[in-house]
């Protein structure tokens, strides 16, 4: 068990560095910017550029925790966006971002290296949405 958990975060760490290649900004920033942002706004509120076209209304990703009694819904919101879990009935309007950063590691990690990578980089996302959060 200690095993897993000592390899699962040093994934998780090689996630992070691999990812916060843009300046200063923290890797769950880059990956909201760069995944997120073009829907949900740089601020995270439902304003991204193409918003405007999409056949939904886009939510506000800052106040998560404030609909949720004051708790940021740290797994509901990484089951979210991982995208791989739970019934998508009829589709989503989320895409699956599990599968794409699993994806785009898979190749230079191997299937388990990948999967690591992608929930290092779900991770990093998900305690970013955490910090932007209104209360």
């Amino acid at each position: 068990m200690m095993r897993r958990l000592t390899t699962f975060i040093a994934a998780i760490l090689a996630a992070s560095s691999l990812s916060a290649t843009a300046g200063d900004m923290v890797s769950g920033q880059y990956e909201y910017m760069n995944h997120c942002a073009s829907c949900h706004g740089t601020s995270g509120v439902g304003d991204g550029p193409i918003a405007g076209i999409l056949t939904v209304d886009v939510p506000d990703l800052t106040v998560l925790a404030k609909n949720n009694g004051g708790d940021f819904p740290f797994l509901d919101t990484l089951m979210a966006i991982d995208g791989r879990t739970g019934v998508r009935g009829h589709g989503s309007n989320m895409p699956v971002w599990g599968d794409s950063f699993a994806r785009e590691a898979a190749q230079q990690a191997g299937d388990y290296g990948a999967e690591m990578i992608a929930r290092g980089r779900l991770l990093s996302l998900v305690e970013y949405l955490a910090s932007i959060q209104e209360f």
